[in-house]
Parts: structure tokens; sequence; C-alpha cells
């Protein structure tokens, strides 16, 4: 069952939050020594009754060092159906999911994949200044 076969648990509580910010900082996730991931536009995501999730847009994960985990799925009332993926060439636990269908609330996080947090580290970098063109000097 997809999340598009469900109602939102947005048409229940409708004032239930989960706000999504973009970042610019360079955040990365690593296990083992091994970076997983690195991006300087992941989405910092403060969901209502749940602690803060950074996520990654696919193409700043190293897919590579994952390996998909099809026995696994869990349902988000606010979110929709989750997939997960494990540590490439390790057993047990998964140590990432995305949303690859989200309700359209959070449709931002399509695509995006988050770590959890006790099994992988997170950190969190300075974000570069952004640049721009000099005032002109009246004279």
């Amino acid at each position: 069952m997809t999340a598009t076969d469900r109602q939102s648990g947005y048409a229940d509580r409708f004032d239930y939050r989960v706000d999504i910010l973009r970042r610019r900082n360079l955040v990365s996730a690593a296990r083992n020594g091994a970076v997983l991931a690195r991006s300087t536009r992941a989405l910092l995501i403060d969901e209502q009754n749940h602690g803060l999730v950074f996520y990654f847009p696919r193409e700043d994960v190293r897919l590579d060092l994952l390996a998909p985990m099809p026995e696994k799925s869990s349902y988000c009332p606010y979110k929709g159906e989750a997939s997960y993926w494990r540590r490439a060439g390790e057993t047990g636990e998964a140590i990432a999911w995305s949303y690859e269908d989200p309700y359209p609330e959070v449709a931002q996080i399509g695509g995006y994949v988050a770590f959890y947090q006790d099994r992988v580290t997170v950190s969190v970098g300075i974000a570069e200044a952004l640049h721009t063109a000099p005032a002109a000097n009246p004279g």
C-alpha cells in the first residue's frame, strides 16, 4: 500500500507541523569513517514531537555504499510510506530512509535521504557566504 492509497493524517490534524527548512550549510553523514552523504543543499526537517533530521538530496548520497532493504518499510500518516537502506556489506539495522512518494504537504522531501543520527555521524559545517556584486560608488 502506498501513501496515495491512504488518507493523509493532515485531514484529521490540519495543525500538525512538519517544517521543512532549506540549509546552505555543509552537512555530511558518515559511518565507520566512510562519508555516505555530503551536501550544501540539505533540508532540515523539524517535525512536531520528533527530533531534528537532515534530509540529503539523493544526488549527494553515496548510494553505492548503501544497500536497499526491500523487506522493510513503514508508514507515517504525515509523510507517507518510507523505504530503507543499510550500509552495503553489513547485515542488520537500517541506517537511512526516504519517502519516494510523500504526501503533498511535504512533497519537498521526495527524492531525499535521511540517516539515523544514532547510527551514523551527522556533521554540520558553516554555510559559505553568498557572493554579491559590490554596490556602485555614486561618486
